[in-house]
């Protein structure tokens, strides 16, 4: 693996999901020849999906949320003492304290909208973790800065999907990324001009290192993940996915636009601006090439690459009077699909309807579709699988329409995309 004076390094959550591949993330980063380098770290685990449940117990105004929060103190005191040796240590004051915020976030009523309450409490997740790993280190020998990135990072206030203000920010890394020792710090979130913090979407921590490099022109990004690289598919669900080599700037874009999970959809643009390439390695065998995303055509090898996305919802809309759809009334449906955070997977339009495909969201569904149907007949389907096929050829495309029941179909040169009933 090449190596860099200037990189940004990203850990995701699975790569310190217990205390073995913590131990195994800490060896790489000491085997490292580069000096100074910025890590970025994830939520342990399952933190996230822990936070999201005490979040949704703290709005449904139940007491699970008291028995998760214990769990996740538990969890993270548990880990404290794995790699340290003792809970009784500054770190475990640390990771404490962090923990009593979101009991001062849950012990009251909620006070502002569901999105907002969301980003003060499932931000600590990446606080917690990144307060450990800088404990660890600096318990093996490993000098580093801990920052808070909330101090760094500049967003508006569209919570849970925040914007980043890149002038601000670009100021603020300059002023506390110094090179003169190695940086830990947090993916996913990010801070209003108010204090009040912001998350840049899930599977954000990739985003966050993408920013720093943009902001501080480093030569390379470099994910570690449970996977050799960039596969052409999610491993978890093909059998027979393999690992692609080379990507370019505008493919990568393309399968991150749909969905590839490895790849958050916003990560790439930055990177592309300044020619900043993106490595994706496998923290299992750090030894072994990944994947490079950078300058180039298409990837290689060329083999069809695919997306699932599960949980998908489909809204057919038609006007009350069936007239024809135009292009004021699809506006109008951008606009609502907008306002309430939705974002299209994929659309099609006959003369009298327009579909839409979208991501659940159990608490912005129901609202959304409450809101059309004050203008318009709304028709929905829930629990459908998108199929999406970059590089698709027809016996591909044959092997997952053949004795499916398909609800809608669409083709480019490139692309193939499918809706199923799962």
């Amino acid at each position: 693996m090449s190596k860099s004076t200037k990189s940004i390094h990203k850990f995701g959550g699975a790569s310190i999901r217990n205390l073995e591949t913590t131990k195994k993330v800490a060896q790489i980063i000491q085997n490292w020849e580069e000096p100074n380098p910025i890590i970025v770290v994830s939520a342990k685990g399952k933190t996230t999906n822990l936070l999201e449940k005490i979040t949704e117990s703290f709005y449904r105004k139940d007491d699970e949320k008291w028995e998760l929060l214990e769990e996740l103190r538990e969890d993270h005191l548990q880990w404290v003492e794995d790699l340290l040796g003792s809970r009784t240590n500054a770190c475990a004051d640390e990771v404490n304290n962090l923990l009593v915020e979101v009991e001062w976030a849950i012990e009251g009523e909620p006070r502002g909208d569901y999105d907002f309450e969301y980003d003060q409490i499932v931000s600590i997740g990446e606080l917690l973790s990144s307060t450990i790993i800088s404990h660890y280190l600096r318990h093996l020998g490993y000098e580093n800065q801990w920052v808070d990135i909330r101090d760094v990072i500049r967003t508006d206030n569209s919570y849970r999907r925040a914007v980043v203000d890149w002038e601000y920010t670009e100021k603020m890394c300059a002023s506390y990324l110094n090179r003169n020792t190695p940086i830990l710090t947090q993916g996913f979130i990010g801070c209003t001009s108010e204090n009040f913090t912001t998350t840049l979407g899930r599977e954000g921590s990739d985003y966050t290192a993408a920013i720093l490099a943009y902001c501080t022109n480093a030569e390379r990004v470099c994910i570690w993940k449970d996977v050799p690289g960039l596969m052409n598919a999610d491993p978890a669900e093909f059998d027979d996915a393999v690992k692609l080599e080379t990507v370019s700037f505008q493919e990568a874009i393309e399968l991150a636009y749909f969905g590839a999970k490895v790849i958050h959809p916003k990560t790439i643009q930055p990177l592309k601006k300044k020619g900043i390439p993106l490595e994706v390695n496998s923290f299992i065998q750090p030894d072994q090439e990944g994947s490079r995303i950078e300058n180039g055509d298409d990837y290689s090898p060329l083999v069809p690459s695919f997306i699932l996305k599960h949980n998908q919802v489909l809204l057919s809309i038609q006007a009350p009077d069936y007239s024809f759809i135009s292009e004021k009334m699809i506006s109008a449906i951008f606009k609502e699909l907008d306002r309430f955070g939705f974002r299209m997977n994929m659309m099609q339009n006959s003369a009298i309807s327009f579909s839409v495909i979208i991501d659940n969201n159990d608490h912005k569904l129901e609202p959304l579709i409450e809101t059309l149907k004050q203008n318009y007949k709304v028709l929905f389907n829930t629990g459908l699988k998108l199929v999406t096929i970059r590089h698709y050829d027809e016996p591909t495309a044959a092997r997952w329409t053949k004795n499916s029941e398909v609800l809608l179909e669409q083709r480019t040169r490139q692309t193939l995309q499918i809706l199923l009933k799962s």
